[in-house]
């Protein structure tokens, strides 16, 4: 189960930046373009709130269900470092809640506005932030805080 969901999680973050960059580009040429708010927008956003929430419930039951996870308040290793408890249990995970809220309230409030040109901006900004931290809270490889594999396996 443990495997599963660690594989899961991992590719599932794919399908959260690729639909979060589209909406964010979509919703920028929409904004730039004064287009009209269409369906397809409005299924746009829609799945990419939906598709960030799966991603959410993923990494919480994959947290729930980890041999190795703990919450812990050491924050840095003996060469300077963040502890990898530190960072999954308390920097990755509330970043992540944080990420979630902020798409669902970008989501929310571009869903109820009245002109085209305000559906785009909100999507534009709320989910441009969310973009930036998720960018900032993903173990990238190369990341200084925590490093994971593109594609675990």
């Amino acid at each position: 189960m443990y495997t599963f969901l660690l594989i899961s999680h991992s590719l599932f973050r794919w399908a959260v930046l690729v639909t979060l960059i589209w909406a964010i580009i979509k919703a920028f040429s929409g904004y730039s373009g004064k287009r009209p708010y269409s369906k397809a927008d409005n299924a746009l956003r829609h799945w990419t709130a939906t598709i960030a929430h799966v991603q959410l419930l993923l990494g919480i039951t994959l947290f729930t269900q980890s041999p190795t996870a703990k919450i812990s308040a050491k924050v840095f290793t003996d060469n300077g470092h963040v502890r990898e408890p530190f960072f999954f249990g308390v920097i990755h995970l509330s970043m992540m809640i944080l990420a979630v809220v902020v798409i669902t309230i970008g989501s929310a409030m571009a869903k109820r506005k009245e002109l085209d040109s305000e559906k785009f901006k909100t999507m534009l900004t709320w989910f441009g932030i969310a973009l930036i931290i998720i960018l900032i809270a993903i173990p990238w490889p190369f990341s200084p805080l925590a490093q994971r594999p593109y594609i675990r396996s």
